[in-house]
């Protein structure tokens, strides 16, 4: 279980949903559980381990799932990557409303469609 700053503070909302939310595609990216006690330590906090990389676009490449080899482009992994560090604003009212992350979701899936 993780702990958004909201959740902590009691208060469930659309914005903490959105948080949430963040941490999925955080764990979709790096293949990698929101809390892991196996991992060493300062990384078994997934949040906090990976917010330094993927709020820049060069570093990004550390926390993608090396499983995944060359089955995405970087540039929609970065695009993804930073829909998430929106999404876990530590100040609620920064993150984007779901339905930004959908259309911003979408807009991905479009271009990799048009690509093909």
């Amino acid at each position: 279980m993780f702990f958004s700053p909201t959740l902590c503070a009691g208060h469930l909302t659309a914005k903490s949903d959105v948080y949430s939310y963040g941490v999925v595609l955080l764990e979709l990216l790096s293949g990698q559980r929101a809390l892991d006690k196996n991992r060493p330590p300062g990384q078994h906090n997934l949040v906090e381990w990976a917010r330094p990389y993927i709020t820049n676009k060069r570093r990004v490449i550390h926390v993608l799932d090396s499983r995944l080899g060359s089955q995405y482009s970087l540039p929609a992994a970065q695009k993804i990557a930073g829909l998430a560090v929106q999404c876990l604003s530590m100040d609620a009212r920064c993150r984007p409303g779901m339905d930004q992350v959908v259309t911003a979701l979408e807009q991905l899936q479009g271009a990799k469609k048009a690509a093909k």
